[in-house]
């Protein structure tokens, strides 16, 4: 089984790859992280037609953008999962958006068929994972992040709405966001 570093030099060859349009490697990226960005996309939008077309948005965005990823600013798997929380959030507004506006077009998705076994246990263990790690978590720490990463407010909102220093929730972030690198290592 490959370590981390062997991981992450793959990684950085498939982007490599994908920046001179081999789409072999948009396909290998594909596999290898498709379903933990699906479960984090999951998470956020909460309709699963809704995340399928933000996993295509994401990945194409990934095909697009390979050429532009800087290396100095973290790994490949956390560069799509900004990506994908990025556009995951944007979905959210969006929605919520024609909702205000009242300009929700026809509902054009069909329920999409269920995962294969494999998907299911797959998507089952990484949403288990995260739960756990979060539960780890002091209230502090797991509040600010729950009010980021899933409902998308930016920390001045979360600030605002904690009625706590933008310093402080900055730093429970920070804090609680490497406490869960530690926890989900083996998920990244």
């Amino acid at each position: 089984m490959p370590d981390q570093r062997d991981i992450e030099r793959e990684d950085h060859e498939l982007l490599r790859r994908m920046a001179a349009k081999d789409s072999a490697a948009l396909d290998a990226f594909y596999e290898r992280y498709n379903r933990l960005t699906f479960s984090l996309v999951m998470r956020i939008v909460g309709n699963r037609a809704d995340a399928e077309d933000v996993i295509l948005d994401v990945f194409w965005q990934a095909w697009q953008q390979a050429s532009r990823y800087d290396v100095s600013r973290g790994k490949p798997v956390s560069w799509l999962l900004t990506i994908a929380r990025t556009r995951a959030i944007d979905c959210i507004r969006s929605v919520a958006r024609q909702r205000t506006t009242g300009d929700q077009p026809e509902d054009t998705h069909k329920e999409s068929p269920t995962p294969g076994e494999t998907d299911m246990f797959v998507l089952a263990d990484v949403r288990q994972a995260v739960q756990e790690a979060l539960r780890t978590l002091s209230e502090e720490q797991r509040v600010p992040l729950e009010l980021a990463y899933f409902q998308g407010m930016s920390h001045s909102e979360i600030a605002a709405a904690l009625r706590q220093p933008l310093g402080t929730v900055k730093d429970r972030i920070r804090t609680g966001m490497a406490h869960l690198k530690k926890r989900l290592k083996a998920y990244l």
